[in-house]
């Protein structure tokens, strides 16, 4: 029997594709830029996505989630959020959201299309590092 899944009212957390070369990438960007160890980090494959999120975003693979103190977020609005959750600046964030919706996730959608093609494929989901065991999830 597994350990029911406990997540804090003020959790941050990175869902991503735990086999895709680029999600990987992110990921390993956002704890080179997380120097206060604010974010979490889940497959869409593992149990904490089954445990959160829908069931469309945990089977379709096509999109980061984040989901930021009980607020979901995908496509290109998780990636503005998170930027913002790291810190950078509003002159950098403020000037993406001034872009509509529609139109970032065309871009958004199709880098999610080509990722694989552009950045491979793993077997398995990416294993932390000792020193990152604490930031990831089941």
């Amino acid at each position: 029997m597994s350990n029911p899944i406990t997540i804090s009212p003020n959790d941050r957390i990175v869902f991503y594709d735990g086999v895709c070369g680029l999600c990987n990438r992110f990921v390993d960007w956002c704890l080179s830029q997380d120097k206060a160890h604010t974010i979490k980090f889940a497959p869409l494959q593992g149990e904490t996505a089954k445990a959160l999120l829908p069931d469309n975003l945990t089977s379709s693979l096509k999109t980061v989630v984040f989901f930021d103190q009980g607020q979901i977020l995908t496509h290109s609005s998780a990636v503005i959020r998170i930027a913002q959750a790291l810190g950078y600046s509003p002159l950098l964030t403020v000037p993406m959201r001034l872009i509509p919706r529609p139109l970032r996730d065309v871009g958004y959608n199709t880098v999610s299309a080509l990722r694989y093609f552009l950045f491979g494929k793993k077997e398995t989901c990416r294993m932390p590092k000792p020193q990152e065991r604490a930031l990831f999830l089941p």
